[in-house]
């Protein structure tokens, strides 16, 4: 006999969690600089056209997958096709990558958001953030560091309590909070940042189009790939998430809600970062090029400097903006942990609790030993860089062929299954861009990340630290999806739910 599978109380809240995932700290941190770096204005037409081509056209294919065979991803590809659980596993296992070292992350915001109360990072907050917040050492150091110890425990706490309430009590209540604290703060924070002295020079250097950039593949690239993280895409999220809704649930409407709310956020956020980094060059008549930095440099260095700037005024920004990061990165951590918790109950039977238990237990201890420790950012910059430019978009790349090039009448079912339920109805564009347009540009980008990495290898790491923390984890990926989908199952795993 099968448990009941959980469910959203509504659309809504389906909607809301989707847009909590989507919404995360690389809306606030990531989007911004690739624009900026990408032609500015001009940036956007790449971005949109991603956006179209790619980004709906993946959207919805996660959201029919999940929805019509109701399961994680492991269980729902299998359903679809026998042969596609190893794909599934492999999206899990990269979202349980991503988990371990997103926690270290949104700790750090978090006691940033305490920090920024009387802005205890000082005069020098590029020293304060490397040298006392995470006493980096040269080389591996797996000294522990009880600041950060005492942050990913608290993470791991909070988050571990939201993943007990289930789907409705943990992971929709906390969107429901989240998601209207973080719009806003975050738009305070905006309309307090477009209000200072010299926040125009910084959006027209986020805005101005540099048309002569469009013609660089690398930034028609950087787009789709920004599309694709940025939306939760390929990684076994979306496919989670829609396997709790109800067998109606107009799939198409709520992708376009979610991908354009996502979108919106990602504006906005460029709109509040760009003004306070034109206040900086004015302040200190310096050009923006010399503010901006991209990554967590962005958070947690030029952003406490020119708080720092701003006397009480800076005090509020500083808050709202940890503040946001905080609740933005907290639903999106909630949906990652989600998928292996979802994939080990549907595979093994396991209760709820024992596998938010033995998932969030298994995950957290791992966050600990290697998040704790002066190694910390080491460890954050390596698995990022190899669990999204890998891990991701081969994931994405597997589920697609798998689908649409391996199994062609499955399309026709899925475009028939969408159709049937959604008011924005899916035809050949749809198949199309599936089909052609979004593996070749997940594969173009593959092929150029791996061509730099086998090239240059990454950010001048220790080839030791590259090959264990990279492509160990890659390895993991790949061993892990064959011995997962190998492993004995539980019956209802078995059972084939085809219309």
């Amino acid at each position: 006999m099968t448990t009941q599978r959980e469910s959203w109380s509504a659309r809504s809240g389906f909607i809301l969690a989707a847009v909590g995932s989507a919404v995360g700290l690389g809306n606030i941190w990531r989007f911004p600089y690739t624009a900026y770096e990408n032609g500015g204005g001009a940036f956007f037409i790449p971005y949109l056209i991603a956006l179209a081509t790619a980004g709906f056209p993946l959207l919805f294919l996660d959201y029919v997958v999940g929805q019509k065979y109701k399961g994680a991803p492991p269980t729902a590809y299998r359903r679809m096709v026998k042969s596609a659980e190893s794909v599934g596993w492999w999206q899990v296992l990269v979202c349980s990558v991503i988990g371990v070292y997103y926690a270290s992350v949104l700790a750090w915001a978090g006691q940033y958001t305490l920090y920024a109360f009387n802005q205890s990072w000082g005069t020098d907050t590029g020293k304060f953030f490397e040298a006392e917040f995470l006493q980096a050492g040269s080389g591996l150091d797996f000294t522990i560091v009880p600041h950060l110890l005492m942050g990913v425990v608290v993470v791991w706490a909070i988050v571990l309590f939201i993943m007990y309430g289930g789907v409705r009590k943990g992971v929709e209540l906390v969107n429901k909070i989240c998601i209207p604290l973080l719009i806003v703060m975050f738009g305070i924070m905006v309309v307090k940042a477009i209000s200072l002295e010299g926040a125009s020079v910084g959006l027209n250097a986020f805005f101005t189009p540099d048309w002569a950039r469009m013609a660089d593949p690398k930034v028609w690239l950087a787009a789709y790939g920004h599309v694709f993280f940025s939306l939760s895409i390929g990684f076994g999220i979306m496919v989670t998430y829609s396997s709790y809704l109800n067998k109606n649930a107009n799939l198409t409407g709520s992708g376009l809600v979610v991908g354009f709310a996502n979108s919106s956020f990602e504006v906005l956020a460029g709109i509040g970062i760009f003004a306070v980094l034109g206040f900086m060059a004015a302040a200190t008549n310096v050009p923006v090029q010399e503010v901006a930095k991209g990554g967590p440099g962005l958070a947690f260095v030029a952003f406490p400097q020119i708080i720092s700037t701003m006397g009480n005024a800076g005090t509020i920004i500083g808050v709202l903006f940890f503040g946001s990061l905080f609740a933005a990165g907290l639903t999106s951590m909630a949906s990652i942990v989600q998928v292996p918790i979802s994939a080990m109950k549907d595979k093994f039977g396991w209760s709820h609790k024992k596998s938010v238990t033995v998932v969030g237990g298994v995950l957290a201890v791992i966050s600990v030993i290697l998040f704790s420790t002066k190694s910390a950012i080491t460890f954050v910059d390596v698995f990022d860089y190899f669990a999204n430019n890998i891990g991701i978009v081969l994931g994405a790349i597997l589920s697609i062929i798998w689908v649409t090039w391996f199994n062609r009448p499955i399309m026709e079912k899925l475009v028939n299954h969408i159709n049937a339920i959604s008011s924005f109805k899916v035809g050949t564009i749809w198949v199309f861009m599936l089909t052609v347009i979004t593996p070749i540009s997940l594969i173009v980008t593959l092929g150029l990340s791996l061509q730099s990495l086998l090239k240059d290898g990454y950010g001048g790491y220790p080839v030791m630290v590259q090959m264990v923390f990279g492509w160990g984890v890659v390895a993991l990926f790949a061993i892990g999806s064959f011995i997962l989908t190998k492993a004995p199952a539980h019956a209802s795993h078995h059972e084939l739910n085809k219309e």
